[in-house]
């Protein structure tokens, strides 16, 4: 994958992404589905980050065909009741399944901890939504807890530079069944 930094002028190709309900019914929280207008405020507000932090999202191309594969990177949230920064994804529905999302979150890691000297990520999910949870995990994401985020469970997994050893155990490493 290449990447380039999210912007108002993907809107029409991350549209296509984030206007689709497999893709929105894991990151669209609200009832509704989600609007063009969302999409293009999100852009704005992905392009503010940018600016603003020196980091951000970024649009994924498949490095042989030039087509999108996805979105993800890093980015602040306020989901777990104060800043932290977040590793996020989503990968089109057509290339599911082939390691993409946990290359990304991988890629991510390995920018917030070298690059950046973060001293921890975190990474959300619904609770159902296995296959992030999977990706979490196999990139050394332990999970923590359930928080409620805009209203809805969500589970928080955080990573350190250097990952506790889950064979180690502790109450703080121990996650319930998937």
């Amino acid at each position: 994958m290449r990447g380039e930094p999210l912007a108002p002028e993907h809107e029409t190709e991350i549209s296509g992404l984030t206007l689709d309900p497999r893709v929105y019914r894991t990151l669209w929280p609200w009832a509704e589905p989600p609007t063009p207008a969302d999409v293009r405020q999100s852009l704005a507000d992905k392009r503010d980050h940018w600016e603003r932090h020196g980091f951000g999202l970024w649009l994924l191309r498949d490095r042989a065909t030039g087509e999108l594969v996805g979105r993800g990177g890093l980015q602040y949230t306020d989901a777990v009741g104060g800043y932290a920064v977040e590793a996020a994804w989503a990968i089109t529905p057509e290339r599911w399944g082939q390691g993409l999302a946990t290359e990304l979150a991988q890629a991510s890691v390995a920018v917030a901890f070298e690059s950046l000297g973060l001293p921890e990520l975190i990474a959300i999910t619904l609770p159902e939504n296995i296959a992030s949870r999977r990706v979490m995990e196999k990139s050394g994401f332990v999970y923590q807890r359930e928080i409620e985020h805009v209203g809805l469970t969500h589970v928080l997994y955080r990573r350190t530079p250097d990952p506790p050893n889950p064979l180690l155990g502790s109450a703080t490493t121990s996650r319930p069944p998937l």
